[in-house]
């Protein structure tokens, strides 16, 4: 049995960006950026830091670029793809993705409470995992 499967959490480099095919399926591409600290043989603290494209098809890609935000926290589960492809000036290029099956939104940043909300609550909301064919309504999302 073979097995491909992703699990990374991380920061937003940027806000999704959402599109259409021309059969009207919704895909977003977004980026991630992960970290490792380590100390290095002397004692010194090391860090490093891997960024990740991600693409998710669907309702997914659609709730992504609603309510992913540049720098904020997200958990992707997912699978690793390679495809190849040809740029503009016809040289053949190879890129690696996650194709996110499943993502879990990150607590809401302080700065985007509703304006009825005091601003001294301090309020960590749970992540809501979006994922399958089930459809996702409003009223199920906790903002």
């Amino acid at each position: 049995m073979n097995l491909n499967k992703v699990f990374i959490l991380g920061r937003l480099t940027a806000d999704p960006v959402l599109r259409s095919t021309p059969s009207g399926a919704a895909v977003a591409n977004f980026s991630v950026a992960t970290n490792r600290v380590w100390n290095d043989k002397s004692g010194a603290k090391k860090d490093d830091t891997e960024f990740h494209n991600v693409v998710v098809w669907g309702r997914q890609a659609e709730v992504a670029s609603q309510y992913l935000k540049k720098g904020g926290l997200v958990l992707i589960e997912g699978r690793l793809q390679t495809r190849d492809w040809e740029d503009k000036n016809g040289q053949k290029r190879k890129t690696t993705e996650i194709i996110g099956e499943r993502i879990q939104l990150g607590p809401r940043p302080a700065g985007n409470r509703p304006a009825s909300e005091p601003a001294e609550v301090k309020q960590e909301l749970p992540t809501i995992e979006i994922g399958g064919e089930e459809d996702i309504k409003s009223e199920d999302l906790p903002f």
